[in-house]
């Protein structure tokens, strides 16, 4: 199997890379990425966005007729982890989840309306899927959708929890149940406009120092044409887009940079007067997390190389989310060991190593592993999926 970037591909990469040097920002661009930076909405991101819109690159696999340029999908992969690597805010939800379930299912009137404002960068969604009662196990959501004939469209009322990007949002993907008789045939997705005066939205802070959300449904009215697809419908577009987006919401990129980091700051750091790259155990560490990021990355590869053949890579997601997001777990974890009570201090104080870089990273990696998916439904999907082993085994 040959993983390499054929020609083409790497002079698209190159071309990006000539990009982002051309238009480097700290005011978009976390020299320390994680992901702290994409869940944060400001005018300079947007205006970063609408240049990468400009460039073709939002939507490049998209059909012609909605603006794409029908380019295989591994030139959004080469373009997300380039993203990645600078620590600049990328494609998303909008490109991906959302544009491409209203691409394969939306009505003409979703189409028109969103498609284009996604193409150009113009408009923010965010995702609401969990639910106090219904985290992992998300197809046991219970926010209401009750029909109002008299009005042509539902009523949403109840109650979402992790919505990340609810406070700058524009748009609300939201699953709701229209049939209480079926658990995974009763869910059906909305699209509602996150300034409705029936949405009431509160923040939650992290561990990681990043705001999510939840958000109160008040006798929200939403006519028939923002229905997604067909009612009852939803769960099989969530999972559908979930699969094909989850190498994409969690690149590479990062953990190269911090990898990168951490030998550079052993190679040049010292303890009780002698050199941390003299410690042989220290440079075992290292050897087994560089050896490990070349895993994730043939991970990644394997779920893309499934995608580009039309199938959708249920199980080779899982593997890939599990084991990428417990490496991100595990360099911060070797970092903080490896730099002493020293790695604790938080970013800004006196005397952090690497500004404190790996503390914030100890703190948001937990986000990572729960985030699309705990680890533990990841371990459900391979064992029953793919390795076939009975439910309660």
């Amino acid at each position: 199997m040959n993983f390499e970037l054929n020609p083409e591909e790497r002079d698209f990469e190159l071309e990006v890379e000539r990009f982002l040097a051309a238009n480097h920002s700290d005011d978009v661009m976390d020299a320390n990425p994680e992901q702290l930076s994409q869940t944060v909405e400001t005018p300079a991101k947007r205006v970063f966005m609408g240049k990468l819109a400009k460039q073709g690159w939002l939507g490049m696999s998209w059909p012609e007729e909605y603006g794409g340029a029908e380019r295989a999908g591994i030139y959004d992969f080469v373009l997300t982890e380039a993203l990645s690597r600078v620590g600049a805010p990328q494609p998303g939800k909008g490109v991906g989840i959302v544009g491409k379930t209203i691409i394969r299912h939306g009505n003409p009137r979703l189409k028109e309306t969103f498609l284009p404002q996604i193409i150009r960068g113009e408009v923010e969604f965010a995702i609401g899927y969990s639910e106090p009662a219904a985290g992992s196990d998300a197809a046991s959501m219970q926010l209401r959708a009750t029909r109002d004939d008299a009005r042509g469209g539902w009523v949403l009322s109840g109650h979402k929890i992790w919505t990340t990007s609810a406070h700058f949002a524009d748009w609300y993907w939201v699953g709701a149940r229209t049939d209480p008789a079926s658990k995974h045939g009763g869910i059906t997705l909305f699209l509602v406009p996150m300034d409705h005066a029936g949405l009431e939205i509160h923040p939650t802070w992290t561990i990681g120092d990043e705001r999510t959300n939840e958000v109160y449904f008040d006798d929200v009215f939403v006519e028939d044409d923002f229905v997604v697809g067909e009612v009852g419908k939803g769960w099989t577009y969530i999972c559908e887009a979930l699969d094909l987006e989850r190498f994409a919401m969690l690149p590479v990129g990062p953990h190269e940079m911090k990898i990168a980091a951490l030998c550079d700051w052993a190679r040049n750091a010292s303890r009780d007067g002698e050199p941390v790259r003299d410690d042989p155990g220290v440079r075992s560490v290292l050897a087994r997390l560089v050896a490990e990021l070349e895993v994730a990355r043939m991970l990644q590869r394997k779920v893309i190389s499934e995608a580009l053949k039309g199938r959708i890579p249920t199980v080779q997601a899982a593997m890939y989310k599990l084991f990428q997001s417990e490496l991100g777990q595990r360099v911060a974890n070797a970092a903080l060991d490896m730099m002493g009570p020293a790695g604790q201090l938080k970013p800004g104080v006196e005397g952090a190593p690497l500004d404190g870089r790996f503390e914030r990273s100890y703190r948001y990696t937990v986000v990572d592993t729960v985030g699309g998916g705990t680890s533990e439904i990841q371990k459900n999907i391979i064992s029953r999926r793919g390795l076939g082993l009975p439910k309660n085994f």
